[in-house]
């Protein structure tokens, strides 16, 4: 079982699903390359819109997850990529939707000066860790 934890002496969550500490479990890691707001076709999806966008990344996490059995509670570390600090609200928004307050990752947010493309503003890199019990291999 992975063991999320806040020590005393970190900064408070204050509500948002995160945690100071991830230990991992026995499971299959997963690495994942950064996830845009690409569909299946390569097209962006909500061009201005950081919320939308967010929530295409999201997606795309939770369909590579899926293949190999696992779940956005099994995401132990969340590394964030955005570009303009007024959109922070609209990707906390999705994040919390998203996650759960218990299952929480560690998280790294970082604001960049741009990504792969001009219509992207937002890129989430997470890593995950699968239950063996709920692990497969993909079948593509």
């Amino acid at each position: 079982m992975t063991i999320r934890y806040n020590p005393p002496t970190g900064w408070p969550q204050l509500g948002r699903p995160f945690h100071h500490g991830v230990v991992e479990p026995e499971g299959r890691v997963l690495h994942m390359t950064g996830q845009v707001a690409w569909d299946k076709d390569g097209n962006v999806i909500g061009k201005g819109d950081c919320e939308t966008q967010a929530r295409q990344c999201f997606e795309n996490v939770e369909s590579i997850l899926k293949a190999v059995g696992g779940r956005l509670e099994d995401v132990v570390s969340l590394t964030v990529f955005y570009l303009d600090p007024a959109d922070m609200p609209a990707i906390q928004k999705v994040r919390a939707e998203r996650l759960q307050l218990a299952h929480g990752p560690v998280s790294i947010l970082i604001q960049a000066a741009g990504l792969i493309t001009p219509d992207l503003l937002v890129e989430v890199a997470p890593i995950a860790v699968i239950p063996e019990d709920r692990f497969h291999e993909p079948k593509y």
